[in-house]
């Protein structure tokens, strides 16, 4: 892809965040916009980075590992890909947050590693909102009976939800996914007697209405880099 091309896709949904907002009644400076960057190579991601992009988030620790020191060096780099608890050690050092944490399992074997690294890190819990046997994330009824315990670990700091919503060519009929989402943060707030930053919902075809739903973070490939071979599939 030629650079204007992708500064043209980056301007256009950065456009229809700045509507999408304003439909919403929030500030546009409330939304962040993280570039996917699975399967792009380094140079690719130094257009994107030339572009203005500074937030990148990777689905695989062994394709992130691979490359990030390839890229330049002012990148924040998040894991949104469901992660291995034998591959804790690498996710922990190599990004500045997980969003995919979704078992409590996972979240103990990524609080030692932090621990061993000597860090606090940052996560999300995944929810799978829809119970789609084919994503992981956790269960809202779960979520909501392990959230304390996760939130006691001392090495983790629980930074907000995150979810994948059922893949629809009508963006509207995912709204209540989104809705749901952020009810259980309203839950999770309420427990926890403190605020959640972080809403990380919406992908390439539905983020202005997770924005509208009150996400803080769109996680966008498709319509920055273009189309890969499975588009329905693409986030």
């Amino acid at each position: 892809m030629r650079h204007m091309d992708l500064q043209a896709n980056i301007a256009a949904i950065q456009d229809r965040i700045c509507v999408a907002c304003e439909k919403a009644g929030r500030d546009p400076i409330s939304v962040k916009l993280m570039a996917v960057s699975k399967g792009q190579p380094p140079q690719m991601i130094e257009k994107a980075a030339e572009c203005g992009l500074t937030l990148f988030g990777e689905n695989k620790v062994q394709e992130a590992k691979a490359k990030i020191g390839m890229c330049p060096g002012k990148l924040h780099w998040h894991l949104i890909g469901h992660l291995q608890t034998n591959k804790c050690r690498d996710a922990v050092h190599f990004f500045e947050q997980i969003q995919s944490v979704d078992s409590l399992r996972l979240a103990e074997e990524i609080n030692r590693s932090a621990d061993k690294a000597g860090k606090r890190m940052p996560i999300l819990l995944e929810v799978n909102v829809a119970g789609e046997s084919t994503k992981f994330g956790y269960e809202p009824e779960i979520l909501i009976t392990e959230f304390l315990q996760i939130n006691a670990m001392s090495h983790l700091e629980i930074h907000g939800l995150m979810t994948i919503a059922p893949w629809s060519l009508e963006p509207e009929k995912v709204r209540p996914f989104f809705r749901r989402l952020r009810e259980l943060k309203e839950q999770c707030e309420q427990l926890l007697g403190a605020s959640l930053m972080e809403l990380s919902m919406g992908m390439s075809g539905d983020y202005e209405v997770a924005i509208e739903e009150g996400s803080t973070l769109v996680r966008i490939g498709t319509a920055i880099f273009g189309a890969r071979s499975t588009p329905q599939k693409s986030v």
